[in-house]
Formats: structure tokens, C-alpha cells, sequence
């Protein structure tokens, strides 16, 4: 177990620095500052804590519980909430009040390390509890955000077990670094995975958390009207082939704001933005490929609307479960 731990923390360490880098971009955020500068902070946290857990399980260091070890491990579950707080409940503010959550802070000055540690886990796991009653109350929307609803779950379940196991402590310290380790190098091997599929996978939970709190935007709107519309852009005019179409430029063509479109996309299709625009687009390369077998994989791609061959294979091998080639084949 210890030898996984210690693989897996130069992975995490490694891996939250690139996640810093290339996905912390005001591209996959935008309108949420609260939670990119929130997310920057839980990888650094995270990437921190496995700093300490390769010293402590390769022998550099004879224990884990020093101050700043104890300051990260309390950071890392307020961190989180404000992360996943605009993302989940569409409420990008930090207001003066919110600096309660950092109060456990003064607990590494004020108590004994052990019981410092313990008081972070059942913090920690407070925390959870409210964001299992957030994605409970997403439920009713699963259908526009499966990949990001399975990763928020396993994510859930990880946590949730390394709290678990941390107050009851069942084996010796240094198998619980281990585990503990492994389990935050796993946790983030996930988000590698969906994030390489779902590159704005906050953004299309954002839209589906608008749509569970917010009041209505469609209220004064003929929403059959406005779909008859969409699928004459789409169908006869082929909108969905603009490999740069926004949902600025499709609200325009609606006649609607960007709200209101991701509130139509979301309670009458089931889909947020990019995922309509991403079906939307396999559906007509399938039409293509099996029409033009001669035309190049890569030209079909890009004459749907795509604009990297990766980005065509992923979404494709996503939806329809193969490849673009293998398809053309059956």
C-alpha cells in the first residue's frame, strides 16, 4: 500500500499544477472568480498535502502533524465549498460573513495536534453532508449532466470514506497516510479523466444548478415557438457547423438572453449548451460518414463544427461509444 501512496502523490502534485495552468481559465470559468480563485487554493492544498505524505512515507520526515500540515488539511474542505459553491448553487459572492469558515483555522494555536486532526475530519465531513444534499437536489436534472453527477459522486464516496476511516483510525498511522494518499491521487485521476471529456464541466453544472434555484427567465416566453426556431437554425440553416458558435451568438438568433437559452436548452432537452451543440454535431457526422464513406474522418469532423480532430474523436467515441472509423465500418 505504502508504494502506491507514494506513486500516486507525485502524481497528485504533478497533475494539480498542470490542472492549475490549463484549466483555471477564465474560458471554463466564466463569471465564476469566486470559484476559480477557490479552485486554485484546493489544488494547491491538495498538491501540499502530498508533499508532506511522500516525505513522511519515503522516510525524509518522522511525522505528519505539523502546524502547516494541520492549516492545509482544515483549508482544503472550506476551499472546496467555495469552489463548488457557484458551480453547484449558481451563488459566485464572497461576503464578509464567509470568512467563518476559516475560523477553524486558530484550532492549530489552540489545540493538540491529534485532536486538531480529528476536528478536521468531522469538519470535513459537515462539509460533504452539504454537498450530497446538493447533488440529491440536482437529481431532477441528471439527464443534462451525467459525467459530472458520477464524477461529483465518486469524488463524494472517496471523501466520505477517508473520513470515516481517519476518526476511527482501524490501523496504524503509516497505512492510513498510505491510503490516504492513494485516495486523494485516485480522486484526482478522476477529475483528469472527465475533465478530458467535459473540458467545461463546471460551466454545464452551472447551468443546470441556474435552473434548479433561480426563478424562471422563460416566463413571458413562447418556448415552442423558440424550439420550432432553434431547430430551423439548426436543421435548414446548419448553425451548428460555426466551429467558433457561442451561446451569445445563438441567444442573438433566438432573440433571447444567454439565460434564457440555457434555461430552454435545460428544462425542455434535457442538455446544457455544449452538450446540445455537441450532439447536434455527432448526429451529423454519423450522417456523413456512413453517406461520404470516401471524405476523410478528420474533413467530416470538421465540416460539423468541430474544430480539433480530439475534440471530434472524443465527443463521438463519448456519445455514440466507438470510434468515427469503427462506426463507418459497421
Amino acid at each position: 500500500m505504502q508504494l502506491p501512496g507514494i506513486l500516486l502523490t507525485g502524481f497528485s502534485v504533478f497533475y494539480a499544477l498542470v490542472f492549475i495552468l490549463t484549466h483555471f481559465t477564465h474560458e471554463f470559468y466564466v463569471n465564476q472568480k469566486v470559484a476559480r480563485v477557490f479552485g486554485i487554493v484546493l489544488m494547491l492544498c491538495l498538491a501540499a498535502l502530498q508533499l508532506q505524505h511522500f516525505s513522511y512515507l519515503s522516510g525524509y520526515s518522522a511525522g505528519v502533524l505539523s502546524s502547516w500540515y494541520l492549516s492545509v488539511l482544515i483549508l482544503v474542505a472550506p476551499s472546496f465549498y467555495f469552489y463548488a459553491r457557484p458551480v453547484l448553487k449558481a451563488q459566485d459572492d464572497f461576503k464578509l460573513i464567509h470568512v467563518l469558515h476559516f475560523v477553524p483555522l486558530a484550532l492549530v494555536f489552540i489545540l493538540k495536534p491529534q485532536l486538531t486532526f480529528t476536528l478536521a475530519f468531522i469538519i470535513g465531513s459537515l462539509y460533504l453532508l452539504w454537498l450530497l444534499k446538493t447533488i440529491y437536489a440536482l437529481r431532477t436534472h441528471k439527464g443534462g449532466f451525467k459525467n459530472e453527477l458520477i464524477l461529483l459522486t465518486m469524488v463524494f464516496i472517496i471523501a466520505i470514506t477517508v473520513s470515516i476511516i481517519a476518526l476511527t483510525m482501524p490501523f496504524s498511522q503509516k497505512l492510513f497516510y498510505s491510503f490516504y494518499a492513494s485516495a486523494i491521487g485516485i480522486a484526482l485521476f478522476i477529475v483528469a479523466l472527465v475533465v478530458s471529456y467535459q473540458p467545461k464541466l463546471s460551466e454545464n453544472v452551472s447551468e443546470v444548478a441556474k435552473q434548479t434555484y433561480a426563478v424562471s427567465t422563460l416566463s413571458a416566453i413562447d418556448c415552442e415557438a423558440k424550439l420550432a426556431l432553434l431547430e430551423e437554425l439548426m436543421k435548414q440553416d446548419k448553425l451548428y457547423q460555426q466551429s467558433n458558435l457561442d451561446r451569445q451568438t445563438l441567444a442573438s438568433e433566438l432573440d433571447l438572453s444567454t439565460h434564457q437559452l440555457s434555461e430552454l436548452l435545460n428544462t425542455k432537452l434535457g442538455l446544457g449548451f455544449s452538450q446540445y451543440l455537441r450532439k447536434l454535431r455527432i448526429d451529423a457526422a454519423k450522417e456523413l460518414l456512413l453517406l461520404q464513406p470516401k471524405v476523410s474522418v478528420l474533413s467530416i469532423g470538421l465540416e460539423v463544427g468541430f474544430s480539433t480532430q480530439s475534440n471530434f474523436y472524443n465527443a463521438f467515441k463519448e456519445l455514440v461509444g466507438t470510434t468515427p472509423a469503427k462506426f463507418r465500418k459497421v
